[in-house]
Formats: structure tokens, C-alpha cells, sequence
């Protein structure tokens, strides 16, 4: 079989775990294995064992295909971890570390490490800036108070339309292309405005709401607002696109996680983000992306659930 298309293709071929190991060694090192520690190419296969070994003496010169990446250190063979990243990246929804640990048979707890690990792969970290037209705008993450018990509403203080217990997300989304998103502190200048000035390439156009914040940027880039109260759409100026973006997350959020902590959320905004960005592509090709980009990523459980010390506390978020 070449490689998979769809799901069930994917199923059968990486139930065969030389298959999965193939198709992950050709991704991770297309133009050859390279040792992770010295960047040798002339490296040793070791067939009995799967492993590389480096013709260099260091330390740890035998090697997997794990080393360095976001499977590192997992007792979990590359057949299960390839199929339940396929799940992940194309589920338009996501998919709970429940539902994975019903799929392929292992605990909550793991199936929860896994999915995170997977989604700092799906952490793009590029420099290069949005441009041309760009909508930005802010929304807030958190449960409704409507559906909160009384003694929780009057722990938070929560009167009228106070977001007080909300996490805030900015989001900027190129027309017809990319978008960005990042947890920030609250809506105003001082938390948007640099977040705005790292992502967006000066001189583009910017459409927001009439948040107050945003007239900071005026005299960087071709502003324009638009009063939701008054109006939703000024000729081309509106931020519908984001606002669509928007419903995308919070569809996510709260049909499949349920209870994402505030320390994780930055995690399950870059998720959507990526399937996002690669919305035009096929199941497969968004598949070959992530699996070429998992190098040079490592996640511990120690970081993932706060007991390093720059770290907060662990997560119920599932």
C-alpha cells in the first residue's frame, strides 16, 4: 500500500510496525539518518535492535528514531502514536485524551500526555509576520455564568458581563491565509498592543472592533474599526473572519475538552490554529506536515503538569 489516505487506510498501515517505523524515519530524516548528538551521517543501522549507531565515541551514540523528538523517553510503539496523531490533526474538533484511551488501549493518564506532546508539535513558532489585509480581535475563554452553581458566581464576583474568571485570547487572521492566536492577560493596551506589533507586519491594513486599546495602533498600520454596536460590516471593513475563527475554538472547547485549565489553554488555541492554517489540505498531506515537523520538540511530564519550577499547577483540563 503507498501511504495512506484516510483513516481506515491509516489504521491498517501502521497496525504493521514497520510500516509506521518506515514512514516515520523517512519524515523525520528524508535526506538520510543524522546522528542527533553530533550530526554525523555515517551512522550505523543495527537491524536487530532499530536503532542507529555513530561511528563518533560520545555519549549516547546509539540512537532511535525517537531521540529528540516529541516520542522520546514513551514505551509506546510509533503504530499507536502515528494513528492517534492522524485522529488528532483531522478531527475538525479535536479528540479527548478519553477517547484515545478507549481507542488504543491505554490509560487516561497517557493518552492525555500523548495528546499534549502532539499539539507542541503542532506549534508552528514562525517569525514570519501577517501582512496585507488583518483582522484582529479578542474573545474569552471560560465557563458562562449562567451554568455555574450560585456559590461559585459569588466566589468569582460575578455581576453583569464581568469576565473576571475569563481567559482572554488575541487573535489576527491574514485574508484568505494564515491566522495567530495567544492567551493574553486582559483587553488592554499594554497586553494586546505588543502581541499586535511582534505578528503583524507594519503598514498593512487592520480591522478590529471599537475596543479603545486598538487606537494605539494607529500610527503603525492603515486602521479601521468597526462599532458592533452600531454595525458589523463597513463595506470590506469588518473582522468576521476571526470572529469565524472564533466559533471554530469555542466549538472545540466546549463540545469536546469540556474544562481546559488557563495554563494549558495556549496548547489547545495553537491545536486550531494548525488545522486552521492547513485547512486546504488533505487529511494526508496535514498528516506528512506534522510528522516532518516533531523534531527538536520535547515535553516531559514534570513541565507538562507544573512540578518544574517555572510551571503552575496540574491541569484537570483533559
Amino acid at each position: 500500500m503507498e501511504h495512506p489516505r484516510t483513516l481506515q487506510e491509516a489504521i491498517i498501515f501502521f497496525a504493521d510496525k514497520d510500516n509506521a517505523f518506515n514512514y516515520f524515519v523517512s519524515r523525520r530524516w528524508p535526506n538520510g539518518v543524522i546522528c542527533p548528538n553530533c550530526g554525523r551521517t555515517d551512522v550505523v543501522f543495527l537491524a536487530n535492535q532499530k536503532k542507529w549507531q555513530c561511528k563518533s565515541t560520545h555519549p549516547k551514540r546509539q540512537f532511535t528514531a525517537k531521540v529528540g523528538t516529541i516520542f522520546e523517553d514513551s514505551p509506546l510503539g510509533l503504530d499507536k502514536w502515528l494513528m492517534v496523531v492522524w485522529m488528532i490533526i483531522n478531527c475538525k474538533n479535536g479528540i479527548s485524551s478519553y477517547e484515545v484511551h478507549r481507542h488504543i488501549g491505554v490509560t487516561q493518564k497517557t493518552a492525555w500526555f500523548m495528546v499534549h506532546r502532539i499539539r507542541l508539535a503542532m506549534t508552528t513558532g514562525t517569525f514570519e509576520k501577517l501582512s496585507g489585509t488583518v483582522e484582529a480581535d479578542e474573545t474569552y475563554i471560560g465557563g458562562d455564568a449562567k451554568n455555574m452553581h450560585k456559590d461559585k458566581r459569588e466566589r468569582f464576583k460575578m455581576k453583569g458581563g464581568r469576565r473576571d474568571h475569563k481567559t482572554g485570547v488575541l487573535g489576527m487572521l491574514e485574508r484568505k491565509g494564515r491566522v495567530r492566536a495567544k492567551v493574553v492577560n486582559a483587553a488592554r493596551g499594554i497586553d494586546l498592543i505588543p502581541v499586535v506589533r511582534n505578528t503583524v507586519e507594519e503598514g498593512s491594513e487592520l480591522f478590529t472592533d471599537s475596543l479603545q486599546a486598538y487606537d494605539l495602533l494607529n500610527t503603525d498600520y492603515i486602521h479601521e474599526a468597526v462599532n458592533h454596536s452600531v454595525e458589523y460590516v463597513r463595506g470590506h471593513i469588518h473582522t468576521n473572519g476571526i470572529e469565524n475563527f472564533w466559533s471554530l475554538l469555542k466549538r472545540t472547547i466546549k463540545g469536546t475538552y469540556v474544562s481546559v485549565d488557563a495554563y494549558h489553554l495556549q496548547k489547545y488555541v495553537e491545536e486550531q490554529v494548525f488545522r486552521y492554517n492547513e485547512r486546504k489540505g488533505t487529511d494526508a498531506q496535514r498528516f506528512s506536515k506534522i510528522t516532518g515537523q516533531m523534531a527538536g520538540k520535547r515535553l516531559t511530564y514534570a513541565d507538562l503538569t507544573g512540578k518544574t519550577p517555572s510551571a503552575y499547577k496540574l491541569s484537570k483540563a483533559h
